[in-house]
């Protein structure tokens, strides 16, 4: 009897390959999110950019605008309200990115300290740190806490 209790917490407990496998995917969605973010202030630097130019146009002059994949002609002043907003709203999306990004950073963190995960040559830097950039591996490790 005492043989299959043993089994039973062991089948509980998750095995290193799972914990490593958990990691990866907070560490595939940190990265997702880090991406989306970059994407979001390109066309945010994209829109300013834009709105610069078109601030000193003529508002009767005619311009060209993509939406949904679709070149349509409108006039500068009925456009520059649209951008100007397009910009705001991106704005507050780079802002919501980056407070999920700082959530999702809090909860690797404490993922790690959980599972006593150390990724290989990262103390090798903290520690020969005089000695130059050490080439990391990027191994994963997770010991074993009994």
């Amino acid at each position: 009897m005492a043989a299959s209790g043993d089994t039973k917490t062991k089948a509980k407990a998750p095995s290193q390959e799972q914990i490593v496998a958990g990691f990866q995917d907070l560490r595939n969605v940190q990265r997702a999110t880090a991406g989306k973010m970059a994407e979001v202030e390109m066309d945010r630097k994209e829109h300013d950019l834009v709105l610069e130019a078109l601030r000193g146009v003529d508002g009767s002059r005619k311009c060209f605008r993509m939406v949904g994949g679709v070149l349509v002609e409108r006039t500068v002043a009925e456009v520059l309200p649209a951008i100007a907003t397009n910009y705001e709203q991106l704005g507050k999306l780079h802002e919501v990115l980056q407070q999920q990004l700082e959530v999702k950073g809090r909860e690797l963190q404490d993922y790690r300290e959980k599972h006593n995960i150390r990724i290989r040559g990262e103390e090798e830097r903290g520690v020969s740190s005089q000695a130059g950039p050490g080439k990391a591996s990027g191994v994963l490790v997770a010991q074993d806490g009994s």
